[in-house]
C-alpha cells in the first residue's frame, strides 16, 4: 500500500466545528442525565501514567476502579485501569474475577521516539504480564515528515504483537496541527489494524477536543460503512467534568449511534473525571452535592 494525502478526505474546519457548536447546545434533562452520568462513568479508563507510580497506588486505583462510590448502590464499575507495563500483572491480579480490563501503554509512550524492535519488546512484555490492552503512540515525528507507510507498518507490527489484546492508537492530535492530518492518521490506524484511535497521551496540550473527536468519529463511520467493521474511540486528556462529558456523548451519538454507545467502542481517558462524574450521580440522587474531600485524589 502506497499512502498518499489522497488517502482521506479534505476536511471542512470551518464545518465542523459549526457542528459541534449545535451539538453543546443540547442538553439532557432528568431520566436521561441520570442514565448519561452512569454510562459515562462505565467508560472510564481509571489511569495513573507518572515517574512516581508505586505499587501502592496502583492498589488504590484497582480498588476505586472496583468500587467508586459505594454508598450509592447499583453504580457500575468503570471499563479499565490503565498503568505502564511493570504494574500490569499487579493489577491484573486485583482485578481478577472481574469485567475491569487491564490496559498498558508501551511503545515509547508518550514520545514514541525509540526503534521499533524496542516497542515490539515492550508490547509483548505488557501482553506476557496480562494486558487486556495496549496504548500505543504512533511515530509523529515520521507522520509529519510524510512517511505514511512507516507509520503503517509500524502499527501493524504492533498490532500482530498485541495477539489477542486490543490496540489502541494514539494519534498525539495536539501534535499534528490540522483536522485534516487527524483525519488522515485516523485512517491509517484503523486500516493497520487499530481496535481504538484514541486522541492523546495526556501529556501535552491541546489534548482531546470535541472537533478533533467528532473528526474521528466520522473517519469511524466512514470506516465501519466500506469495511463492515466497528472501532473504537478513546477522547483523552482535559475531560475533567461532567458536564463535558456528557457533551462528548452527545457527538458520540449523533455521529455513530446506539451501537457505539457501550464500553466496548468507547471510553474516556480521564481519570480525574470520575469524581465530578460521582459528584454529579450524588446530586441527581439526593439533591446534595457531596464535597472533593470525599472522593480519592487519582
Amino acid at each position: 500500500m502506497n499512502i498518499t494525502r489522497s488517502f482521506s478526505p479534505v476536511i471542512d474546519q470551518v464545518g465542523v466545528e459549526e457542528r459541534v457548536k449545535r451539538l453543546q447546545a443540547r442538553s439532557l434533562k432528568k431520566d436521561s442525565k441520570k442514565y448519561a452520568l452512569r454510562l459515562a462513568l462505565s467508560m472510564i479508563d481509571l489511569t495513573t501514567l507518572s515517574g512516581d507510580d508505586t505499587a501502592g497506588k496502583v492498589r488504590q486505583l484497582c480498588i476505586k476502579a472496583q468500587h467508586p462510590h459505594d454508598q450509592i448502590p447499583g453504580l457500575p464499575s468503570v471499563a479499565a485501569v490503565c498503568v505502564y507495563p511493570p504494574f500490569v500483572s499487579q493489577a491484573k491480579k486485583l482485578l481478577q474475577h472481574t469485567d475491569i480490563k487491564v490496559a498498558s501503554v508501551a511503545t515509547a509512550f508518550p514520545s514514541g521516539q525509540s526503534t521499533l524492535q524496542i516497542k515490539l519488546q515492550e508490547t509483548r512484555f505488557a501482553v506476557e504480564q496480562g494486558a487486556d490492552e495496549v496504548d500505543m503512540v504512533i511515530s509523529r515525528g515520521q507522520f509529519l515528515a510524510g512517511n505514511y507507510n512507516y507509520v503503517f507498518d509500524e502499527i501493524a507490527a504492533v498490532k500482530q504483537a498485541c495477539e489477542t489484546a486490543h490496540l489502541k492508537v494514539i494519534l498525539e492530535t495536539g501534535e499534528l496541527s490540522t483536522l485534516d492530518n487527524v483525519r488522515l492518521a485516523s485512517d491509517i490506524a484503523m486500516h493497520a489494524g487499530a481496535d481504538f484511535i484514541k486522541t492523546s497521551t495526556g501529556k501535552i496540550q491541546p489534548a482531546a477536543t470535541l472537533p478533533v473527536t467528532l473528526v474521528m468519529l466520522e473517519a469511524i463511520r466512514d470506516f465501519y460503512y466500506k469495511s463492515g467493521t466497528k472501532i473504537g474511540m478513546k477522547p483523552a486528556g482535559g475531560i475533567s467534568n461532567a458536564k463535558l462529558a456528557l457533551q462528548y456523548l452527545v457527538v458520540l451519538r449523533e455521529t455513530l449511534g446506539e451501537g457505539w454507545l457501550n464500553k466496548d467502542y468507547f471510553r474516556f481517558g480521564a481519570s480525574s473525571l470520575a469524581n465530578d462524574l460521582l459528584m454529579q450521580i450524588v446530586k441527581q440522587e439526593t439533591g446534595i452535592y457531596q464535597s472533593m474531600d470525599y472522593y480519592s485524589k487519582d
